[in-house]
């Protein structure tokens, strides 16, 4: 049986269960196989080094799957060198079904992806940034609270009280990010008023993730009090794996005036980036977010979709039935 949400049906998919689109992590193998098991993968369009790496991820995504699938174009704020224009005219020619932006206003892409028929989710970590999306046009957004891997702004609001408070401004479909990971999680999300769920962290410790097995090992046994925030010092958050490397960085914030730029050959993402390839668990600021504490297994994305479908089922069926007495 499908589920039917605005989610579901914006998508074309059976399941309201989305695979972040996680830079370095979120490639065609992961991003197909969500895909096949009735959810939507996201491949990261800045893992790829050019435009052109772009377009030979997305043919291979559909080698894999004729199930939709989307990109995730995350607008970093500083000059990096990404080709942004280029990502975004591939994934126009390309006919990619959907886009997730992230990180700064996608305001400029919008109506080129939209004049291509591209469905665009943006990714916001407060209510004010998601009304902002909503007057830009786009056709969903992903709330992340402040569980979530990676950034979750300065503002410090649990999905628990975010999502709610973003229902009741925002007419959009929302996904609720951060702190997601099992059927509990979806129907909770659900009955939020979110129409799916973004999960980043539970897809990672999947078997078609490329995170290596070593990483893979140590985050299973990981608790939900092994991850912190560094660049809080500097207003630029990021929720990372507990390890020594992040335990210096702390140390070094604590001191006073250190800059990102100070701390940036540490934490920054080429040391995450190497660190998930190699499996060095110290060797860099690994974006993982507080949900690793509720993870205790490595599945297939089908078993793991197929589990959160049926434990959604059971508890809407049963417990919860149970409990208020219908």
């Amino acid at each position: 049986m499908k589920f039917d949400t605005r989610i579901t049906r914006l998508l074309g998919i059976d399941y309201p269960i989305v695979q972040g689109g996680m830079r370095w992590a979120a490639r065609a193998e992961l991003a197909a196989a969500v895909g096949n098991a009735g959810g939507i993968g996201f491949i990261s369009a800045h893992t790829q080094p050019t435009a052109a790496d772009l377009a030979r991820e997305i043919g291979k995504v559909r080698e894999l799957t004729n199930k939709p699938f989307g990109v995730n174009l995350t607008l970093l704020p500083a000059n990096t060198g990404f080709d942004y224009e280029g990502y975004v005219r591939v994934i126009a020619e390309c006919g990619v079904p959907v886009v997730e932006t992230a990180g700064s206003n996608p305001a400029k892409y919008v109506p080129i992806l939209k004049a291509a028929g591209v469905k665009i989710i943006h990714k916001c970590t407060s209510v004010r940034f998601a009304l902002k999306a909503e007057q830009l046009g786009v056709d969903a957004v992903s709330i992340d609270g402040f569980e979530c891997a990676g950034h979750p702004g300065e503002d410090d609001i649990p999905a628990l009280v975010l999502i709610p408070a973003a229902v009741a401004k925002v007419k959009l479909p929302i996904l609720a990010c951060g702190g997601f990971a099992d059927g509990r999680g979806l129907v909770a999300a659900l009955a939020l008023g979110a129409e799916g769920v973004n999960m980043g962290t539970r897809f990672l410790l999947t078997q078609e993730s490329p995170l290596h097995p070593t990483l893979k090992a140590h985050m299973v046994a990981a608790t939900e009090r092994d991850t912190v925030l560094v660049g809080r010092s500097y207003g630029d958050s990021s929720r990372v794996l507990r390890n020594k490397v992040v335990a210096s960085a702390l140390e070094r914030e604590k001191q006073g005036g250190a800059t990102h730029k100070d701390l940036a050959p540490i934490i920054g993402a080429p040391a995450w980036m190497k660190a998930m390839e190699e499996g060095a668990v110290d060797g860099g600021a690994i974006p993982v977010g507080l949900v690793v504490g509720l993870i205790s297994d490595v599945p297939t994305c089908a078993d793991l979709i197929a589990r959160i479908v049926a434990e959604a089922r059971v508890l809407v069926h049963e417990r919860l039935r149970g409990a208020v007495g219908a």
